[in-house]
C-alpha cells in the first residue's frame, strides 16, 4: 500500500525546493531506518515494566523516515511529526548507494534491505513495515546489489 495521496503530496511538497533541475521521482514510501540492539529492546521493555508494575509493554523500534528515491538522489524526511514529513535527514548520491541483504522478514510481514555507501563501513538497515512492504522490492530494484 503505497502513502495516502495526502501523505505523498506533503512529502513531495518538502522534496520539492530540494529536487536539481530536471530530477525525477521515482518512488516515495515511509520506512523505518536503522537498527534497535537486543540490548536496548530488553532495556526498555524492562524499565517501562518495572515503572508501570508490569501493566504497560513497551517496544523500542527503528526511526520513521521518508523515503523519496529519485533518479539521482534517495532522500530521507523525518517521520516522527505526527505523520507529517518533517525536514531532511538524509541525502545519498544514488551511484554511490548498492542495496543488500534484501529479504521478507518477521513472519513476511515486512520486507528488509541493507544499503551500502561507498565510504561506509557500517550498512544502513531499511525496513518497510508491512503497510508498506510492497515499496521494498520496487526500492531495491532501482538501486545496484551489493555483492
Amino acid at each position: 500500500m503505497a502513502l495516502n495521496a495526502r501523505r505523498n503530496r506533503q512529502l513531495l511538497e518538502c522534496a520539492a525546493p530540494l529536487l536539481l533541475e530536471g530530477e525525477q521521482v521515482e518512488l516515495t514510501s515511509l520506512a523505518g531506518v536503522g537498527s534497535v540492539s537486543a540490548r536496548r529492546q530488553a532495556l526498555t521493555a524492562a524499565a517501562v515494566g518495572v515503572l508501570s508494575a508490569g501493566t504497560v509493554m513497551a517496544t523500542v523500534t527503528p526511526r520513521p523516515l521518508y523515503v523519496v528515491l529519485t533518479d539521482r538522489r534517495l532522500l530521507f524526511f523525518d517521520g516522527n511529526r505526527g505523520g507529517r514529513p518533517g525536514g531532511l535527514v538524509l541525502n545519498l548520491p544514488r551511484p554511490y548507494v548498492s542495496a543488500g541483504g534484501s529479504k521478507k522478514a518477521f513472519l513476511g510481514l515486512q520486507y528488509v534491505t541493507h544499503l551500502s555507501v561507498s565510504g561506509q563501513e557500517k550498512a544502513l538497515k531499511v525496513t518497510f513495515p508491512v503497510q508498506h512492504r510492497a515499496d521494498g522490492p520496487r526500492f531495491v530494484s532501482g538501486l545496484p546489489v551489493t555483492r
